[in-house]
């Protein structure tokens, strides 16, 4: 294959990790954010409460960022398959958990809104989900170290 198709890949690892968390917490907070504004019809206090939990996806940006920053060296086409192999599959992670968090988010909104006082425990399943974005933050850090550096000694 020609060396331009590796290249490429590779770049798209770099930079994946941010565009699909990026696309996840906008997933994420779009279905939060909608089932808050809903949620304020209804209620006559606890709105910042509903507007954070509808933020809470917004995190597997920031995640994409850091591994985006951590993978981010000269490409070449021996390196090229690591940065694409690490950089989709967390960027894959976070957008799933993004746009998962951000369902659960919307169902801890919906419950609240009824039941005020189960806020905290309602909103224990997108921690539970928020979880395994840093599963996949922290594996993708530690991963991207053993990648070699063009031009390092």
């Amino acid at each position: 294959m020609d060396d331009t198709f590796w290249l490429m890949l590779g770049w798209a690892g770099i930079y994946a990790p941010l565009s699909l968390g990026a696309i996840g917490s906008i997933l994420g907070c779009s279905a939060a954010g909608q089932a808050a504004c809903g949620a304020m019809l209804d209620v006559e206090t606890g709105y910042g409460r509903l507007v954070g939990l509808s933020a809470l996806p917004s995190s597997q940006t920031i995640y994409g960022i850091v591994v985006m920053l951590s993978l981010n060296r000269p490409v070449t086409v021996e390196v090229a398959p690591g940065l694409f192999a690490i950089g989709v599959m967390c960027g894959v992670a976070l957008l799933f958990s993004a746009w998962y968090q951000g369902q659960c988010c919307a169902s801890a909104v919906h419950a609240t809104k009824n039941k005020p006082e189960i806020f905290g425990l309602s909103a224990a399943p997108a921690a539970i989900v928020e979880g395994f974005a840093v599963f996949a933050f922290i594996f993708a850090l530690i991963i991207a170290v053993g990648l070699p550096v063009p031009g390092a000694v």
